[in-house]
């Protein structure tokens, strides 16, 4: 009997030299692992690009037009200063002439604004509105909102394919819906007030130009 207590003794302590011998091979593995995520004199360490804040560099000046997206074109009468809970702000004042409103823009959300358009954009807008117009089988509410959307988004050439594609090249009122026609002059006065402030002409001047792109000058013939 003594002699099987012996046997099982020696069989536990080969166990637990076992069992440390297998603890000191996952530590050094793992001291190894440190060793080579650390880079050497020779690997440059990773560098992580962080992205920069946007900052609204663009200034604009007292007179300058600017478009609104909501309003359209208006044009900048003011830049004043306010203290408003302790904090100083500086802002435009905008007359948006079309609608009869003024706007206050703090300058620091001048994402909101945008410049008026090139001259080239302006000779762009007339070939668009000079194209066939699109015809989307869609139901009327679900088209309408997306003119909607487009009007306000303050992009020139989404205004001009609107009123592209709302021109009936006609000025019968039964061929339009109220609404058709409601969306059609909105767009059509939009891009119309932004033609005027780029080329710097008379209204009327502006409109026998973008009713020409449109095919609309004979109807305006015939009705005379």
């Amino acid at each position: 009997m003594p002699k099987k207590k012996k046997v099982k003794k020696v069989k536990k302590v080969k166990i637990a030299k076992k069992v440390k011998f297998k603890n000191k091979i996952n530590s050094t593995s793992k001291i190894t692992e440190k060793k080579s995520s650390i880079p050497g004199p020779d690997e440059k360490p990773e560098i992580k690009k962080i992205k920069k804040q946007a900052t609204e560099k663009r200034v604009y000046n007292l007179k300058d037009f600017v478009v609104y997206p909501k309003h359209g074109v208006g044009k900048i009468t003011a830049i004043e200063k306010a203290t408003i809970g302790e904090i100083d702000i500086q802002f435009y004042k905008i007359l948006v002439e079309k609608e009869k409103l003024t706007l206050t823009v703090p300058i620091n959300q001048q994402s909101k604004l945008r410049p008026i358009a090139s001259i080239n954009q302006i000779n762009k807008c007339i070939s668009i509105l000079k194209t066939k117009p699109k015809i989307k089988r869609t139901m009327w509410s679900r088209r309408a909102q997306e003119y909607d959307q487009k009007i306000n988004s303050g992009k020139i050439y989404e205004l001009a394919e609107v009123v592209k594609d709302l021109n009936k090249n006609t000025d019968i009122i039964a061929d339009q819906s109220y609404s058709e026609r409601q969306l059609f002059e909105k767009a059509y006065e939009r891009l119309k007030s932004e033609f005027e402030a780029v080329l710097n002409i008379v209204p009327e001047e502006v409109q026998k130009k973008m009713d020409k792109a449109l095919g609309r000058t004979q109807i305006l013939e015939d009705a005379e």
